[in-house]
């Protein structure tokens, strides 16, 4: 086996997939990357992902780990996988990287991009699977006031679905970047963070949107960013509307090639 792993940025689209993570009967994305994997390499070979993506949530650059031997180049690896993979999975690039790399512990920064139609075309059929069409107008300002809040470090058990960390977890997590950007046809919110929690991203979608649309006042997520649970917290917006759009990992992690 080649001693230093292989880093696949990897992306999907999630509609058809119960999420990211292998599962006895259900389809899953890394549940059949391994099974690609194990085709090519003769062997099982665990495909280990920088995020845990939710059912129905897509991912446009998704950090995949993989060891396989060495007759295997990066390069070739990926034309092998994009070769047998289903049409809903591509592997956009691949890197050698060296040995005390880990795709998810390595990571440093995740970023995550929500889209939110709010014309008459976001009802399309081609838009509706990749954002959440609203039918009420959003306040531009409050959209602004309640995403400059999040920015730093809090604690954000407000926002992720109670009892899917350990016990012992501190649900912090620093915020890099967060903000509302407008484009053709609606809204996209980009969030960047070392860390995001079980339906954080999506929480915190589905209350900005109700903040933004009257039905909630503003400071909603100042005074839920310091609340003991997720008892106050709006319904999450749908996983459609969801991508992982790009995993940061320092370039010490990535190999030099001889």
């Amino acid at each position: 086996m080649d001693p230093r792993p292989i880093l696949l940025l990897t992306q999907y689209d999630g509609g058809r997939f119960a999420g990211w993570q292998r599962q006895p009967v259900a389809r899953t994305v890394q549940g059949e990357m391994e099974t690609v994997l194990t085709r090519l390499c003769g062997t099982h070979v665990p495909a280990v992902g920088a995020g845990r993506t939710d059912a129905g949530v897509h991912a446009h650059g998704q950090g995949v780990g993989v060891r396989v031997p060495a007759k295997w180049t990066p390069e070739s690896l990926r034309r092998a996988m994009n070769a047998l993979l289903p049409d809903d999975i591509w592997v956009a690039s691949a890197h050698r990287m060296t040995e005390d790399f880990h795709p998810r512990r390595s990571a440093t920064e995740r970023r995550y991009g929500y889209l939110v139609g709010t014309d008459e075309g976001a009802w399309s059929p081609f838009r509706r699977r990749y954002e959440w069409a609203v039918r009420h107008p959003l306040d531009e300002a409050a959209l602004h006031e309640e995403a400059g809040c999040l920015m730093g470090e809090h604690t954000f058990r407000a926002f992720a679905v109670a009892h899917t960390a350990p016990v012992d977890d501190h649900h912090r997590c620093i915020i890099e970047h967060a903000a509302w950007v407008q484009r053709d046809g609606g809204w996209v919110f980009q969030v960047a963070a070392n860390r995001f929690l079980h339906h954080m991203v999506r929480f915190l979608v589905g209350t900005m949107i109700d903040v933004a649309q009257g039905r909630r006042p503003r400071g909603t997520m100042a005074r839920l960013l310091i609340a003991p649970d997720n008892a106050g917290t709006s319904a999450p917006a749908p996983a459609h509307g969801l991508s992982l759009r790009h995993v940061v990992y320092p370039a010490s992690c990535y190999a030099v090639e001889a």
